[in-house]
């Protein structure tokens, strides 16, 4: 079943003559706001889940919200002596002082868009779908009931690497807290949701977690297959996280 809702949606992207982009609710803001799609790269460093960029953090410290970017329009958060709001209205990105009005650069393009730690999982992969992943209530739900601690705040950005015109699996980047601390893990799975790694991408807020002993255990199991015990611990909050990361991806590629 879920083969088959992913190559309905992989179609629907083949079908299409424009790039699909992922629009979470923070996305569509900025859209409302400034009358285009943005990338993830504008908020975020390196895609879609990964470490805000200084331009996220101002957005965040600001509300997260529609007001918040006419409170951040006159700063100029990466340092190229331009301000948020004239690099938005002129489209080059407001999160990396190498893109200007002058010199726009590629974050818009989907080549830039997919997180190169991703990409380097999938060598040979040209073609990607990008999937929104924004929970419903009914998604919330059942989440909880295979065992999943979600909410609304966890909408995120699914890749979906493309080859033949099928795809070959998922990606997903998503931040662990402990100890008041964030760090990044890499979920991939094929393209039966079956785990086939879990790495850090950063970790520099907390280092412990690089260790790599943590993250063979979910190799080859389903997320649904993850059992949390001692839920405190820092193996209990990583599989926590990566049994939510993982269910999140079946609940929204299902339901496509």
């Amino acid at each position: 079943m879920l083969r088959n809702t992913i190559l309905i949606i992989v179609s629907i992207f083949l079908l299409s003559s424009s790039i699909i982009y992922s629009k979470p609710i923070y996305t569509r803001m900025y859209k409302q706001t400034y009358g285009y799609i943005p990338s993830c790269n504008s908020c975020h460093k390196d895609g879609g889940g990964s470490n805000l960029s200084a331009y996220g953090e101002a957005f965040k410290k600001n509300g997260s919200n529609t007001e918040a970017f006419s409170k951040i329009a006159g700063m100029d958060s990466d340092g190229d002596s331009i301000t948020n709001e004239n690099e938005s209205k002129s489209k080059s990105n407001p999160g990396d002082k190498n893109s200007t009005p002058n010199n726009l650069g590629n974050w818009l393009d989907t080549s830039s868009v997919v997180p190169k730690d991703v990409q380097n999982l999938f060598p040979g992969i040209r073609t990607w779908l990008l999937k929104d992943a924004v929970l419903t209530t009914a998604d919330i739900e059942e989440s909880k009931k295979l065992g999943a601690t979600l909410s609304a705040s966890d909408e995120n950005t699914i890749y979906v690497p493309v080859e033949n015109n099928l795809p070959t699996g998922t990606s997903i980047i998503f931040p662990v807290q402990m100890e008041g601390k964030a760090f990044y893990l890499l979920l991939t799975t094929d393209k039966t949701l079956t785990i086939t790694q879990v790495k850090v991408i950063d970790s520099k807020n907390y280092p412990t977690a690089k260790k790599e002993e943590l993250y063979k255990s979910f190799v080859g199991k389903k997320p649904k297959e993850i059992v949390v015990t001692q839920p405190t611990t820092l193996q209990g909050v990583i599989s926590q996280a990566v049994k939510n990361a993982g269910i999140l991806l079946y609940v929204r590629l299902k339901g496509a």
